[in-house]
């Protein structure tokens, strides 16, 4: 978002005399919050809904949608949202974890509406084709040095993953084929022969494939209690690695049994205390210090000495902040894995410990759906080496998330049981069951659904990208596993109505998939991974980090089944940190990249679309404008007094114009001109602004004029920007 404030006035420089506009709609986490709570707010106040407006357009053929990285809020982060917009007069409603009466329960339901991938699933009406455009590529190869580096790996390394073998997602998956049209039900049969329905009814299409599966709580503490004591046995450090704010639901409870593990002694001789002023568990160790804030000096004490004494008697934990003592432990969305596990790679197989130094680790990933193509990328660096990002090839993916696919979408479809039983997943229209698991108090409980049109154009464009690209594509799936069986059959099915004659297309399980894929990569061999929803996510993070340095580089193209386009943008994982630098020194160093190379491909898209020539000229002029600024490096520095976003889209645009000045002179040479002539100036403005706080008035919701002038601090640049 802050980016965008310096970003989109140019973006709109170019645009607006050619008759094209460009809208902005919020969509941040502020913005969901006051727009399902609009009978809470004066009118003034009061926020058009427009995730909802933008869910719509990509659903119609007109839909060209550039989407920004956005929060996938978990439960603190949107407590801190709520706080900060409290305090500036949004008289929003408390969020209760644990409601007591009808109208908080209400109040939470809604609240759930911004919880987790909330953004997403409502505007990926089409599947994702995610890959690198080549002159990015190119630069990232030239590069001789990075940071962070690349570190070596050791062939005695001892960094693993640890994985359930048994009572996990992966071990309990049932899946079916819908034969017809219908509805089901999910209901609890308790032990006693009562019922609870905990859905009451599910709507389904002809050839939809449904999931159901159950991870059981005592196995999972079992496990982590083995993994622990088996850290603590090898003086091995620690790390659990989830995914808690996509999968809002059961993540977090996962990793509250783990916090609940650790920390036993804790838990069980302060249960009282932690009852009495709500510690959510769920939340991490966080949750228990911002707990303690109210009570007496000696109770803090007390619970404080007691968990620096599990600190020195359990293994060491993964920091996420060694000089504020913040361990892997203490937020749920500290440590994202699709963004962890491809550090754990680029740092030489270590984590950073709490004496701010890179230690080996045991990655603690509970379920095996995914977390064994993990364990096989370690191994391949601990045989070959660390990845030379100056030859390895590139590994793109499709991906299969069109209209809430798999996993992605089954928040609304998962529970932590609250009474030993059976859930079952009725037919509506037969009576009979088509799952059924046996369930104890504390197990989790999901199905999700993945529509059959949605599979078609994802094995569809699998075929056009491998033919395009001349690449060899391989579908990730493990026909172990119940869901992916199903997918096979329907892919295979599916090849067979394509032309794929000359195209190397293949079925691997996720480990010889990654195997393979690695193998090609160090051979500076290209590979499309055909995934799945989650894959899609963890390999979209993985191989650029590795290829690229991030995943912010990265072209993500969604071709939305109704016939328009999404683009997203970048990857959002290391904003917070970009934030924080930014308020504490006045230097963004976000990387716009991503947001360039989407708007270019929205320009050329528009124009196919409408036979709009100028539009095209537009998106032809800024990717030649794209492949000048990464010639010229003009990328953002880490380092305050460097070029920040600001300088770079600066440069973006001065490109631009003169990309634009060789193909209309009349229109462009004059601005192309004056721009360079700026440039000492402007430059100059970007820099010596920096050094210094800034205040934006808030984190979650700025105050549009602070961040707009902390963002455009150069009056000659906006002169020439604002006045046509």
């Amino acid at each position: 978002m802050l980016a965008t404030y310096a970003l989109l006035p140019i973006f709109q420089r170019f645009a607006k005399p050619l008759g094209i506009q460009i809208e902005r709609r919020d969509i941040s986490v502020a913005g969901r919050i006051l727009a399902i709570f609009p009978d809470f707010l004066t009118e003034q106040q009061r926020q058009s809904d427009d995730l909802a407006w933008l869910g719509d357009l990509a659903k119609t053929p007109e839909g060209n949608i550039i989407k920004l990285p956005n929060i996938s809020a978990s439960v603190p982060q949107l407590l801190e949202a709520i706080a900060e917009l409290q305090a500036k007069g949004f008289k929003i409603p408390d969020y209760n974890q644990s409601p007591n009466t009808p109208e908080q329960t209400e109040i939470k339901k809604r609240y759930g509406a911004v919880l987790g991938s909330a953004v997403n699933p409502v505007l990926r009406e089409g599947n994702s084709d995610r890959r690198c455009a080549a002159p990015v590529k190119a630069q990232a190869q030239k590069q001789t040095k990075r940071s962070p580096g690349m570190k070596p790996w050791k062939k005695d390394n001892r960094t693993c993953v640890a994985h359930m073998d048994e009572g996990d997602f992966f071990g309990s998956e049932q899946s079916h084929i819908m034969q017809n049209a219908g509805s089901v039900q999910i209901v609890l049969k308790t032990a006693d022969g009562g019922s609870k329905v905990l859905k009451e009814s599910v709507k389904l299409e002809a050839g939809e494939v449904i999931d159901a599966t159950c991870l059981s709580k005592t196995k999972l503490c079992q496990f982590f209690e083995k993994e622990i004591q088996d850290c603590k046995e090898k003086n091995l450090m620690m790390s659990l690695h989830m995914k808690a704010t996509m999968m809002k639901v059961s993540d977090p409870i996962i990793f509250g049994h783990c916090v609940k593990v650790y920390f036993k002694d804790v838990f069980a001789k302060h249960e009282a205390l932690f009852k009495e002023i709500g510690v959510n568990v769920n939340n991490g160790l966080g949750d228990v210090f911002d707990k303690l804030k109210d009570r007496t000096c000696e109770t803090k004490d007390m619970v404080l000495a007691d968990i620096k004494a599990t600190y020195d008697s359990q293994p060491g934990l993964a920091m996420v902040d060694s000089s504020k003592g913040i361990t892997n432990l203490h937020v749920p969305s500290d440590v994202i894995i699709d963004a962890s596990m491809p550090c754990v790679v680029r740092d030489g197989g270590a984590m950073w410990n709490k004496n701010d130094k890179l230690e080996e680790v045991k990655c603690i990933i509970p379920d095996r759906s995914y977390s064994t193509m993990y364990q096989a990328v370690l191994e391949d660096c601990k045989a070959n080496g660390q990845f030379d990002w100056t030859t390895m090839g590139h590994t793109s993916n499709i991906g299969l998330m069109a209209k809430k696919a798999e996993e992605y979408g089954s928040h609304d479809k998962t529970f932590e049981i609250s009474t030993a039983g059976t859930v079952q997943v009725i037919d509506l229209a037969t009576g009979k069951a088509i799952f059924s698991h046996d369930v104890e108090v504390g197990d989790i409980w999901r199905m999700c659904q993945t529509k059959d049109a949605p599979i078609r154009d994802w094995v569809k464009l699998a075929v056009s990208r491998a033919r395009a690209s001349s690449t060899p594509a391989l579908f990730w799936l493990d026909p172990a596993r119940a869901h992916d069986r199903n997918i096979v059959d329907l892919a295979s099915k599916y090849l067979l109505e394509l032309d794929t004659k000359g195209l190397d297309i293949r079925f691997a399980t996720p480990v010889e998939a990654m195997k393979e894929t690695c193998q090609r990569a160090r051979a500076g061999k290209d590979t499309i991974s055909v995934t799945g929803n989650v894959l899609r996510d963890y390999l979209t993070d993985l191989f650029p980090i590795i290829e690229l340095g991030t995943s912010a580089k990265m072209l993500s193209i969604v071709p939305l089944l109704a016939g328009g386009r999404l683009l997203e943008t970048g990857a959002g994982g290391s904003a917070p940190k970009h934030v924080e630098q930014f308020l504490i020194e006045n230097h963004l160093r976000w990387d716009s990249l991503g947001e360039y190379l989407a708007t270019a491909i929205a320009f050329q898209e528009l124009g196919t679309r409408t036979n709009n020539q100028k539009s095209t000229m537009l998106g032809d002029a800024l990717m030649e404008a794209v492949g000048v600024w990464l010639e010229n490096n003009k990328s953002p520095g880490r380092k305050v007094k460097e070029l920040d976003n600001r300088g770079s889209s600066y440069y973006l645009c001065l490109y631009w114009a003169e990309a634009l000045a060789k193909k209309d002179a009349a229109t462009w040479a004059k601005f192309a001109a004056d721009l360079k002539a700026a440039e000492e100036t402007v430059t100059k403005d970007l820099v010596e602004c920096q050094g210094v706080p800034v205040d934006i008035g808030g984190y979650y919701k700025p105050v549009d004029a602070l961040a707009e002038a902390a963002m455009r601090p150069s009056p000659t640049f906006n002169k020439l920007i604002d006045e046509m």
